[in-house]
C-alpha cells in the first residue's frame, strides 16, 4: 500500500511539474502593407518593405528586439522591431504584409499570436 501511495505521488508529481503552470496570452496581430513601402521606419534606419517577413511594429518594444511569433507551437515566424504601432485599439504588433502571410491568410486582417522575446538590443 505504501509502495503504490509513492508511486502515484510520483506520477502525479512529474505530470503537475512537466506541464506549465500558464498559457502566454494571446494577443492580436495585424498587418501593414503598401501604403507604407519606402517610408522610412521609426527606428530612423531601416526603409519599410511589405515583402520582407521579418520587419514589424510594436508600440513600446526597444527598436532592434526579436521577437517570436506564433499562433501554434509549430508556426511562427521571428521578426525585428523597426517602427512603431498598432495605433489602433486592442491591436498589440504589426506586421509586414509578407510576415502575416506566413502565419495566415492576410484577408483575416487580424490574427491571435503569442509573443516571446527573443533577444533585445544592448545600450
Amino acid at each position: 500500500m505504501k509502495i503504490l501511495t509513492i508511486l502515484s505521488s510520483i506520477i502525479v508529481f512529474s505530470i503537475v511539474v512537466s506541464r506549465p503552470y500558464a498559457e502566454p496570452p494571446k494577443v492580436v496581430a495585424s498587418w501593414y502593407g503598401e501604403a507604407f513601402r519606402g517610408n522610412l521606419c521609426a527606428d530612423g534606419k531601416t526603409i519599410f518593405n511589405p515583402d520582407d517577413p521579418k520587419l514589424a511594429a510594436h508600440k513600446t518594444l526597444p527598436f532592434g528586439t526579436k521577437v517570436k511569433v506564433s499562433i501554434t507551437k509549430t508556426k511562427f515566424i521571428v521578426v525585428t522591431i523597426v517602427d512603431r504601432g498598432p495605433f489602433v485599439a486592442g491591436r498589440s504588433i504589426d506586421l509586414s504584409k509578407a510576415g502575416f502571410s506566413k502565419l495566415a491568410d492576410t484577408r483575416a486582417g487580424l490574427v491571435k499570436v503569442t509573443l516571446e522575446v527573443l533577444s533585445s538590443p544592448t545600450p
